[in-house]
């Protein structure tokens, strides 16, 4: 081992030998006074015969693999020292330099570059192939298909599905880098291309996006791995995993500046990239479509309370139980279509809806992830993420062709995912009591001929997180809760008092094609202005009715109509909010 580090100290004193060397004659050369041609022509022979020594020098350091646990920076960072590129480190990330302080176009490469490999190739597996490969990992788990604290998974279980060199990233004009296509907007599915964002190692060299497929649950695959129960390059079968029900291109799936936050072709991927899946590419859906029954005891209600009929089509008496007394009514379920979309952003548009530039954009993502993905700064050439955050589901309410159809009247309720009301009930807010409403309104319209749909977004907490929000509740609920406090007390703990960002939720809709809607099911006027600057058309806006507004989420729902959002029956001034108190804590034994 030594002496290999012997070796390549000794590669890299020579190049610096010879490039000392190299300068001296050339400014000498300089200086004499024979003819200008004769000076550029020995100039630039001297550069050739370097460029060539410096060739050669790379691949014998970038042979020595073994020279030390970490590797010296890396022969792609020294080609590139004398392009303009500066190292990571030369950029200071501060609030107060301009809004394009990132590398727009051009991100800098990591002063550590890809682990050196010989002709800067990139490694293969030591593994078998694909089809060779087990299902689950290189040594086998008990029984019962899971490792116990008594017999874990071996640390070496999956030492033969990856590279003994560990690719931190990689860089655009590497030696076998070559991405497959990827036009975004483009109108045939072959010419837009795959999505692709595996490292498998039939894709690591065509992949085109950054990131991992399946959002937040790629974590949740890394572990599964680690401890042997799946297999890295396991081949997905999609035999009739097709959609039950069709959401076909429409223009806004050509046009940029529609959709930049999510794949229009994801849910497709399996059946239009069939043969670049079959070559061996590892292709994954990032959306998908299902049917289903959807049954919640307030809609139970309604349906008794006359809000909407069994009609045996959209509304469904609901089965008897065993063991349901015969004189209890079983209630109803509501037959809905589905739709799972993970995101997949266009960097491009998404920095452009964000009114920021890519370079900014793409420096902020890979700090503030912790340096996860270093390809957002040295594969400018990348122009798709997938970010490690959940996605939306889609309920369709009737028939979903109605919802690109501008004759039909179409409901539509965005909705912001919140835990602690949607499935618990809590009073705190008014998000089940929204929901529920928002859900009838879109049965209504079904059974009045049109089609609904409720879009279900993961932005917990205003996109702040549970943990984050219920430091708010503590703060609100061990002071004064008056409406007049509500956003000052997310402030001062979050640093901002909404990161849900609504300039990419249209995208949605326009996949749907749902841009003429009838009756939108929201307040917010940051969700109406997204949709309406996006070109979506929206005739008539409902708010909460007061009847479903729970008492002890009144401070919400004021603070938020005083901030802009909209009531056609209250005007709340500043002074009106300082009334408007919530409850207190109650004490318990428990």
């Amino acid at each position: 081992m030594f002496g290999y580090r012997l070796e390549a100290r000794t590669a890299v004193k020579q190049f610096a030998a010879i490039f000392r060397g190299t300068s001296a004659l050339t400014f000498s050369a300089i200086k004499m006074t024979s003819s200008t041609d004769h000076i550029l022509s020995r100039i630039l022979d001297e550069l050739t015969e370097l460029k060539v020594k410096n060739s050669h020098l790379e691949a014998k350091v970038d042979s020595l693999q073994n020279a030390a646990t970490l590797p010296s920076p890396s022969s792609f960072a020294r080609r590139q020292s004398s392009t303009g590129f500066t190292a990571l480190g030369a950029h200071s990330f501060s609030p107060s330099q301009p809004a394009d302080f990132a590398l727009g176009t051009s991100p800098p490469p990591q002063p550590l570059g890809p682990p050196a490999h010989p002709l800067g190739g990139l490694p293969q597996t030591n593994g078998p192939s694909p089809a060779e490969t087990p299902e689950l990992g290189a040594k086998k788990l008990p029984t019962n298909g899971t490792a116990s604290p008594s017999q874990p998974a071996s640390t070496s279980s999956t030492a033969g599905y990856y590279s003994s060199r560990v690719i931190l990233t990689t860089y655009p004009g590497q030696v076998g880098i070559k991405p497959l296509p990827l036009n975004w907007a483009a109108q045939d599915p072959k010419q837009r291309g795959p999505v692709v964002a595996s490292r498998h190692p039939n894709s690591i060299r065509v992949r085109n996006a950054i990131g991992a497929y399946g959002g937040s649950y790629s974590v949740y695959r890394s572990l599964a791995i680690a401890m042997g129960q799946l297999n890295p390059n396991h081949r997905p079968d999609y035999t009739n995993t097709e959609p039950p029900f069709d959401i076909p291109p429409n223009p806004s799936w050509f046009d940029p500046s529609k959709i930049v936050a999510m794949d229009p072709w994801g849910h497709l991927a399996p059946q239009v990239y069939r043969s670049e899946f079959e070559s061996g590419v590892d292709i994954r859906p990032t959306a998908s479509l299902t049917k289903a029954h959807i049954k919640m005891p307030e809609l139970d209600k309604a349906q008794q309370a006359g809000v909407f009929p069994i009609d045996g089509k959209i509304v469904v008496k609901s089965i008897r139980l065993p063991g349901v007394a015969e004189d209890v009514d079983p209630g109803c379920e509501v037959s809905v279509s589905k739709a799972a979309v993970d995101p997949v952003w266009y960097l491009p548009g998404v920095a452009e809806r964000l009114g920021v530039t890519e370079g900014a954009l793409r420096r902020a993502i890979f700090e503030d992830t912790g340096g996860s993905y270093p390809e957002l700064l040295t594969r400018h050439d990348l122009k798709v993420f997938l970010p490690p955050i959940s996605g939306l589901t889609v309920y369709i309410f009737g028939r979903p062709e109605d919802l690109r159809d501008p004759t039909k009247e179409v409901t539509v309720r965005i909705h912001d995912e919140c835990n602690g009301s949607d499935v618990f009930g809590s009073d705190i807010c008014t998000c089940r009591p929204y929901l529920l409403f928002g859900i009838e309104e879109c049965i209504k319209t079904a059974q009045r001929g049109g089609a609904g749909a409720v879009i279900y977004f993961r932005k917990e907490g205003r996109a702040l997180g549970e943990v984050t929000k219920y430091l708010v509740y503590n703060a609100r609920k061990r002071g004064t809760d008056s409406a007049s406090n509500y956003f000052k007390r997310t402030e001062n703990i979050a640093g901002v008092k909404d990161m849900r960002f609504q300039a990419l939720m249209p995208d949605v809709l326009h996949w749907l094609g749902a841009t003429n809607i009838t009756n939108w099911i929201s307040m917010s006027n940051m969700k109406h202005d997204a949709a309406v600057n996006s070109g979506i058309t929206i005739k008539n806006r409902y708010e909460l009715p007061e009847e479903l507004i729970p008492a002890d989420s009144r401070v919400e729902i004021d603070a938020k109509i005083q901030a802009g959002y909209f009531s056609a029956t209250k005007q709340l001034t500043e002074d009106d909010l300082k009334h408007t108190v919530g409850r207190a804590w109650e004490d318990i034994d428990h």
